[in-house]
């Protein structure tokens, strides 16, 4: 791990690709338009982005049906696009250090953590996909034996991904990696908030021999650029990670279109609840504020919503506040600070905005605050508010931010209750000692995914994904090619 001196010298040589790429070449926007990409711990300007619009998406999306017809890619042996994609990760491997740093000055992620999941998960889901692909096999139907019954699988075509800001290399790949993968052409729209990670890896892309018109990243809004990917006829699929709010209005541009299938992995309040059968107070605690101020709380499993048993409820408290005084917001290129800046100002605000509605509604502010605007940076600070009931904003709503709400309960019953009364199904975790509770109360909790005894572990061969308003279909795993694959039956007649 380099130092922050190491980490800053090495800043202030990166190059920021910041084009259009379109058919394996960078371009401007039609238009010539363009947005800046601000550094969210300095305020100051990394680079001026291309601002694409309907004319850069129609030409991206061209140039990836061009090239799915093309069959270089789509019909190549698996074991050649294995080939290709294995070469690819090792090409991520080599500029590691270069992902690590373009995350962290574009949105603001801790260094440690750029290199500790980040790249590391992003690479592991690229090389995990690329090895899968040729160990998919087809399948033969219980048909009678004057028939033969085939079922195979195939890539679906243009696949359109649309992918957020808090993790924006990690959750491209757990979108590029099996749809590329399986044969598909792509037209990513990365979050104008971050795009950077993005454009540079499909830059190595091509140079992994990757053939051109396969990949294409596309920066713009999510009103302009992403609308028009949304509403495109020529798209086939689409595959999105952001809010539940966004998400509602790609389905209905499917539904305007073609009727494109859009696979949505959108947001969350998910509950992290402490029985006081828990065996280890001192590890709830802990998992509780990593759970919650882990990259800043920008974290769509982020545990928003703590429920303590009220037994052990004092002692948890004071655990947990020791804890959250480690996450001291500071710059995110020094390996020892837990807590970088918020993404943007606007980003700032809202999570302020929700600390003062906390407030007005009767909550009782335990540690952090409300944060007053720094010298320079969106910096916020870790918020624990106690005194919630489940009628307030900061308990219903995904605020994104390094703020957790906290409530106390006295029966198994009454939690399950509590943590089910939510628009949202992404995360849940338990902690207790209780094997059968643990079982119990996992099959119970009306979510995608549950962890015991901890919060956010897995890696990828297990599915991420949730329920109700958080989504549908599951990323990672050989789960997430159900999004990227097409079944196609075909009858004998022997």
């Amino acid at each position: 791990m380099h130092t922050l001196a190491e980490w800053t010298a090495l800043s202030e040589k990166i190059e920021f690709r910041h084009q259009a790429w379109i058919n394996g070449e960078f371009r401007p926007a039609a238009s010539g338009e363009t947005f800046p990409a601000i550094n969210p711990t300095t305020e100051e300007l990394l680079t001026d982005l291309a601002s694409c619009d309907t004319p850069d998406i129609d030409a991206a999306v061209k140039a990836a049906r061009a090239a799915f017809k093309a069959g270089d890619w789509s019909r190549a042996a698996p074991a050649e696009r294995k080939r290709i994609l294995l070469k690819l990760a090792d090409l991520m491997q080599e500029h590691f250090d270069e992902f690590a740093l373009l995350d962290t000055l574009d949105m603001g992620k801790g260094i440690a953590e750029m290199t500790g999941i980040d790249v590391p998960d992003s690479i592991d889901c690229l090389r995990w996909s690329a090895e899968c692909i040729d160990k998919i096999y087809g399948e033969i139907a219980p048909t009678k034996p004057t028939t033969l019954g085939l079922i195979t699988r195939h890539p679906i075509g243009v696949i359109g991904a649309i992918t957020p800001w808090n993790y924006p290399l990690m959750m491209a790949m757990w979108k590029l990696a099996p749809a590329l993968a399986a044969g598909n052409s792509v037209v990513l729209k990365p979050s104008e908030k971050a795009s950077l990670s993005c454009l540079r890896f499909a830059e190595l892309a091509k140079e992994a021999g990757l053939p051109d018109g396969v990949l294409n990243v596309v920066p713009g809004f999510g009103h302009t650029a992403g609308k028009a990917l949304a509403l495109h006829m020529d798209v086939d699929s689409l595959a999105f990670t952001g809010s539940t709010r966004v998400a509602g209005m790609l389905m209905q541009y499917a539904g305007q279109s073609n009727l494109k299938r859009v696979w949505i992995e959108a947001g969350g309040k998910s509950p992290l609840i402490v029985f006081d059968d828990c065996g280890d107070i001192e590890a709830a605690a802990q998992g509780a504020a990593i759970a919650i101020f882990t990259n800043q709380g920008e974290v769509c499993i982020a545990g928003s919503r703590l429920y303590v048993q009220n037994g052990i409820r004092a002692q948890f408290m004071a655990a947990l506040k020791r804890y959250a005084a480690e996450y001291k917001p500071g710059n995110p290129l020094d390996p020892d600070v837990k807590m970088g800046p918020m993404v943007d100002k606007a980003q700032l605000e809202t999570v302020n905005r929700y600390i003062a509605g906390a407030l007005e509604e009767g909550g009782k502010v335990e540690l952090g605050g409300i944060t007053e605007s720094a010298e320079k940076g969106f910096f916020s600070q870790p918020t624990i508010i106690t005194d919630t009931h489940a009628d307030m904003a900061c308990v219903r709503e995904e605020i994104f931010g390094p703020v957790l709400a906290v409530a106390g309960f006295d029966t198994e019953e009454e939690v399950i209750a509590m943590a089910n009364d939510c628009v949202y199904g992404l995360g849940a975790s338990i902690w207790t000692d209780n094997l059968s509770r643990a079982h119990r109360v996992s099959r119970e909790i009306e979510s995608g995914m549950v962890w015991v005894n901890t919060w956010g572990e897995g890696d990828t061969t297990m599915p991420f994904g949730g329920v109700k308003g958080s989504g549908n279909g599951r990323d990672k795993s050989l789960h997430s090619l159900e999004k990227y694959t097409e079944l196609k039956s075909v009858w004998i007649s022997i």
